[in-house]
C-alpha cells in the first residue's frame, strides 16, 4: 500500500536518473546515495516531521542538515548529518522536511520522501 498516488514525473526521473541501471539494492542505494549527494545543498535546515525509534528527534524540532552520511551507512535508507544541541548524528532523511531551502533541495527530498512513500526500500 502506498501513501501517495503515483507522479508519473517523479517516477520518471527516479527510474531514468536515479536508479537507472542499477540490478540490485546495493547498486540503488548507491544510486539514491550520489543524486542526494549531488542535489542537496548543504547546510541547510529542516524540520522533524516524523518519530523513528533509531533517532532522537521529536516532532517539530529543527535541526541544522550538514551533509550526507557515509555511504556505507546508507545502505538500508537515506541518512544525512545533522547539528542537533551541540552534537552531530545521523538522521534518515524521511524523517526530515526542509525549511526555506532552493527547488533543487526541495525536489531531491521529494523524490526521497515519494520513493520511500510508495513502498520502496533497499
Amino acid at each position: 500500500m502506498t501513501d501517495r498516488d503515483e507522479d508519473k514525473i517523479r517516477e520518471e526521473r527516479i527510474q531514468n536518473e536515479i536508479i537507472v541501471d542499477c540490478y540490485g539494492e546495493y547498486e540503488q542505494a548507491a544510486g539514491w546515495h550520489c543524486y542526494l549527494d549531488d542535489m542537496l545543498t548543504f547546510p541547510f535546515e529542516a524540520e522533524c516531521v516524523g518519530i523513528r525509534s533509531i533517532s532522537p528527534l521529536k516532532n517539530g524540532e529543527h535541526v541544522r542538515v550538514i551533509r550526507m552520511a557515509d555511504q556505507n551507512d546508507c545502505l538500508s535508507e537515506m541518512f544525512v548529518m545533522v547539528e542537533f544541541m551541540e552534537r552531530t548524528f545521523g538522521v534518515p532523511l524521511a524523517q526530515l522536511k526542509p525549511i526555506k531551502v532552493g527547488a533543487q533541495t526541495q525536489e531531491a527530498v521529494e523524490d526521497w520522501h515519494y520513493w520511500v512513500g510508495q513502498g520502496h526500500s533497499f
